[in-house]
């Protein structure tokens, strides 16, 4: 064989693979971008202004974390074809079932009220009310869902993970040191006054906008709805990487971003306000960010209302499918549609703490992690569920080590707020 004929054969075969993987694609892609959400873009912004380049390491080891939890709920979903809140419920019983199911709701619906507040802050930067904003995004996002279609659904939402990444060309534009973003990113360190209650504050708001309850739920009810199967998992585990690589990659640009223009500065206490500061420095940075954050509340909003709904209905035995229309599946676009409307409600609210509900989201979501994580690594363990794709005992190492570490961060974040010299 001549090498022209080499070279057409290996096209040819690399072209069936990304021709596979784009057809298997999506729940792990969409999830991890989705965890870039409001929150997450503002806790990113917030943690770049107050310690500058000083925790990009810290983001870095998020991305093992955040992949190994995750490729848990494509192996589950595959195997038993039921959501998350549906395996629990069969695995452990009503009671261990309504706990997991109300843990989600709780941290799902302050989370989408942190959604809308991030596309309001975005879009009044440029003028627009936020109930307009409100009114215009909760009906795009019902437009979305009753089309019946889960793949036409999942195509949009592609759409809105490529505008996830504009953090990327504004990082470039305010040129930064790429020796310092190199060595922080590499050279684990802690910034000045070294362990206190506010460093601790911030790893975990970082470690709860990376992972959270809702992505557990979300993307096995997702696995289960695409119609993925045993042998689509090695592609549902590449796209859960793919996923996490781009989501770590985001956070770190738009903490080079904040970090490099507005590090030392007081006052910057949300996306929205980091967006308007930057504007005054580099206009067309600022309005990327402002964009992003917009983007970064849409996609998380139709992901987060969506793993409420399926939960629901995985639940009360209620048809829960995209693939089905309104009328075929009714209480299931209704719990849809209701915590839309009563998230955005919050919003509007006049005096309502935004900011501090946004950041203190963060906190509240790792702080319930450990449970969600820990109904998934047994269900992982259960042989006679899982078969020849149960946990390995590195994979029980990893995943293990990750609920211990987050249950010693939330001990040590307790115990600098009770006492704040402890570390002095």
């Amino acid at each position: 064989m001549n090498f022209w004929a080499k070279l057409f054969y290996g096209y040819r075969k690399v072209a069936k693979t990304i021709k596979i993987y784009l057809l298997i694609a999506g729940p792990g892609l969409i999830v991890m971008l989705a965890d870039n959400d409001a929150g997450g873009i503002t806790t990113y912004s917030v943690t770049g202004a107050k310690f500058g380049y000083n925790l990009l390491w810290f983001l870095v080891l998020l991305l093992p974390v955040a992949y190994y939890v995750q490729e848990m709920t494509v192996r589950l979903g595959a195997v038993t074809k039921r959501g998350h809140a549906e395996a629990i419920f069969h695995a452990f019983g009503s009671f261990w079932g309504w706990f997991s199911l109300l843990d989600l709701m709780l941290t799902d619906w302050l989370t989408l009220v942190t959604e809308f507040i991030g596309m309001t802050a975005a879009l009044s930067i440029f003028g627009i009310p936020p109930v307009i904003t409100i009114i215009i995004v909760s009906i795009i996002m019902m437009l979305m869902v009753i089309n019946g279609s889960y793949w036409t659904w999942e195509k949009i939402a592609f759409l809105f993970c490529l505008v996830n990444l504009i953090y990327i060309p504004a990082a470039f534009m305010v040129h930064p040191s790429v020796n310092d973003v190199l060595y922080n990113t590499f050279i684990p360190h802690l910034p000045k006054g070294g362990f206190s209650n506010e460093i601790f504050f911030f790893l975990m708001a970082n470690i709860g906008t990376t992972i959270a309850p809702w992505m557990i739920f979300f993307q096995q009810s997702a696995v289960v709805d695409k119609g993925m199967l045993e042998k689509d998992i090695a592609w549902g585990k590449m796209d859960t990487f793919i996923g996490s690589f781009f989501t770590v990659l985001v956070a770190i640009f738009v903490v080079v971003v904040t970090g490099t223009l507005l590090y030392g500065r007081t006052g910057i206490e949300s996306a929205g306000q980091a967006a308007l500061a930057l504007m005054n420095i580099n206009h067309s940075a600022g309005t990327l960010l402002a964009i992003g954050l917009f983007d970064a509340g849409f996609l998380g909003a139709i992901c987060i209302s969506l793993a409420s709904s399926w939960a629901f209905g995985e639940v009360f035995g209620w048809a829960h499918s995209l693939n089905l229309k309104i009328r075929e599946a009714p209480w299931f676009y209704a719990s849809y549609f209701f915590a839309l409307l009563t998230a955005g409600t919050v919003v509007l609210i006049p005096g309502a703490p935004l900011v501090l509900i946004t950041l203190f989201v963060q906190v509240i979501a790792v702080t319930l992690l450990p449970a969600a994580l820990v109904f998934l690594i047994i269900l992982l363990n259960d042989e006679d569920v899982m078969g020849k794709y149960k946990n390995t005992l590195p994979q029980n190492i990893i995943t293990i080590t990750i609920v211990v570490l987050i249950i010693i961060l939330s001990t040590l974040y307790a115990l600098t707020a009770l006492f704040p010299n402890i570390f002095s």
